[in-house]
């Protein structure tokens, strides 16, 4: 529908599905009709290893709306949603959706948005100096790049797992900081978004947030370190 040029917000015709929209101030047309305002959806999802936080793709890749396809809510088809933040292709874990583009401004906001929880596998036995290095931080190409908190959750004789927590959200941070300390990622998993847990939602499942969830989301005010 978008791509085929039947929608036009504020009289201009938009072909982006992803373009930003705020229904509740925007004047959103389709084939000339005004829609009828959406209510505000949130949800989370359990992105799966292999698919890209994005509407389509010009390789053909999957995309995390693969997930999504066919889904109702409260028995009605689910209204266009946007992811919340990104995981790249080869990350999985939790992945927050919503059609709220100003709740989603305050969930990614680097100043004040909720803190990021990851549980990575990496390719050494992680030691006191990494975890140190990794807190410390490390310039890379001119950003510096840094983990609010490491922990070590288990280890074997080859690799180990840690606990990493961001409190902000730049472009592949993790596995850029491990790089600059000569360590590869093996799989890496977003557990928690703020106090809000992956939990045992299913790989490639969704589910809608509650009330309490959104809220405490978005009341979300970070202490320095």
């Amino acid at each position: 529908m978008v791509r085929a040029g039947r929608v036009r917000v504020n009289g201009q015709r938009i072909v982006d599905p992803e373009h930003p929209c705020d229904e509740r101030a925007d004047r959103v047309q389709v084939d000339g009709e005004a829609t009828a305002a959406t209510r505000p959806v949130y949800l989370m999802l359990n992105k799966p290893r292999g698919l890209i936080c994005s509407a389509s793709d010009e390789r053909g890749r999957d995309t995390v709306y693969r997930c999504l396809e066919g889904a109702l809510l409260d028995q009605q088809p689910l209204p266009w949603v946007a992811p919340v933040g990104r995981l790249d292709k080869a990350s999985e874990g939790l992945l927050l959706f919503s059609n709220d583009p100003e709740w989603a401004a305050r969930i990614t906001s680097p100043s004040s948005g909720p803190d990021k929880t990851y549980h990575v596998q990496i390719d050494r036995v992680a030691d006191d100096a990494l975890i140190e290095a990794l807190q410390a931080g490390v310039d890379d190409a001119g950003e510096q790049l840094a983990a609010k908190a490491v922990a070590r959750l288990r280890a074997g004789q080859r690799n180990s797992w840690l606990q990493i927590t961001l409190d902000e959200g730049r472009n592949r941070q993790i596995r850029r900081l491990l790089a600059a300390n000569g360590v590869a990622v093996k799989r890496l998993i977003r557990v928690a978004v703020g106090d809000l847990p992956l939990g045992q939602l299913a790989k490639g499942a969704w589910r809608a947030l509650d009330d309490v969830e959104v809220q405490a989301l978005s009341r979300h005010r970070r202490f320095s370190r």
